[in-house]
């Protein structure tokens, strides 16, 4: 065991993360299912995941307000509120329900990261700090992994809205055990402050840092990378180089392994060799390689080509959030929290435009090489941003 690891923080925290993002991805896990049932187009789920995202926004540059006020335990227990809301409301079948659970979603899911970053920071010894942010990160692969392999199996033997519902088991035991050690964990909190007396665009103002302002342009075209890879892999992979569904899903599910598995040490990386704006910036490299790759795909590649590509960019864009946040925080200082929530607000956002205008340019024009190298350049100007200020 790694000294000075705050074991028990670290677990909370990252059981929170991969309980949340469980029930964020359940949706679309499962969403042939509920597609059949409500009568609708499965491409809604998109809208789903938008709107918890745009929603997640808003509680991201809230948060650091609610935080300080009622500390970070109980911001985590709103964080499994929301996502236990947002369970119960899509599991009562019906549209609207659905559209309404997003935005339920969307309410606490955005003070996850600034939570646990209130968390960990002052029980976290600074030589392996980004190895924890690291770790907590996992948690959002691992709650994408969870959805996708426990989900659709029970929505086929007990109904999708029960399966929904089993969700609500670990939430809520989770939910009672944080309560035993939030009085030693609050103990800082703020009874007093004002939570809406302030600006929602306040953390906006940590952009006159020119460090946090370049950390923030990487993070956004990094997000949007990484999920443009997870959005149209095996879509690409199916149409443009004639894998079968379940082979362009496997590939899929290597990126998601190589992504879960490299956050942590990309975080040990950070910590003992080289600085946590220097190991974004070879990662921004790294994630331009693998689009300038991916644009290039087609039924002439063998298999192992393909996964190459998957796995670097699953090494990249998909390891990288775990030192982005510890950066944020570190340069956040003493508004550390509201460092985290504003770059949780521009990954969100960036999640909700890059991935839609990809996709409506590899339309207008018939492939995948133009856009990815788009990407590519937009990956390499941000790893320059980042090397300049190393």
């Amino acid at each position: 065991m790694i000294r000075g690891m705050p074991i028990a923080p670290l677990a909370a925290t990252l059981a929170v993360q991969t309980l949340a993002t469980a029930a964020m991805f359940s949706i679309p896990a499962i969403a042939p299912a509920i597609a059949a049932a409500l009568h609708v187009s499965g491409e809604l789920v998109g809208t789903f995941v938008a709107a918890a995202y745009g929603t997640g926004i808003v509680s991201a540059l809230l948060s650091p307000g609610l935080i300080r006020r009622y500390g970070g335990v109980r911001a985590t227990q709103a964080v499994l509120v929301a996502a236990a809301g947002m369970v119960a409301t899509a599991a009562t079948g019906h549209l609207v329900s659905l559209a309404l659970a997003a935005v339920v979603l969307g309410l606490g899911y955005g003070a996850a990261a600034p939570a646990s970053t209130h968390l960990l920071v002052p029980q976290t010894p600074r030589p392996v700090f980004n190895l924890v942010m690291s770790i907590r990160q996992i948690g959002v692969p691992l709650g994408g992994v969870l959805g996708a392999l426990i989900l659709p199996p029970l929505s086929l033997a007990i109904g999708w809205r029960l399966a929904l519902l089993t969700e609500l088991v670990p939430m809520l035991v989770l939910l009672v055990l944080m309560e035993l050690p939030r009085r030693r964990w609050d103990a800082g909190r703020e009874p007093g402050f004002a939570v809406f007396g302030r600006s929602l665009l306040q953390p906006f103002a940590l952009l006159r840092d020119t460090r946090i302002r370049r950390l923030s342009v990487a993070s956004f075209v990094y997000s949007g990378t990484q999920l443009t890879f997870v959005a149209f892999m095996t879509v690409q992979l199916t149409s443009a180089a004639g894998l079968s569904l379940v082979q362009a899903g496997r590939v899929l599910a290597l990126y998601q392994v190589a992504s879960t598995l490299t956050r942590p040490v990309w975080g040990w990386v950070a910590d003992r060799f080289i600085t946590p704006s220097r190991t974004l910036c070879v990662l921004g490299f790294g994630m331009a390689v693998a689009a300038v790759a991916a644009g290039q795909i087609g039924v002439r590649w063998p298999g192992w080509a393909v996964v190459a590509v998957a796995l670097l960019a699953g090494c990249t864009a998909g390891g990288y959030t775990g030192v982005a946040y510890a950066d944020y925080a570190q340069l956040g200082g003493v508004r550390r929290t509201e460092a985290t929530g504003l770059g949780t607000a521009i990954m969100f956002a960036a999640v909700m435009l890059i991935p839609p205008v990809f996709g409506v340019a590899v339309g207008a024009l018939g492939g995948y090489a133009v856009p990815y190298g788009v990407l590519a350049v937009l990956a390499l100007v941000s790893a320059a941003l980042l090397a300049r200020r190393a």
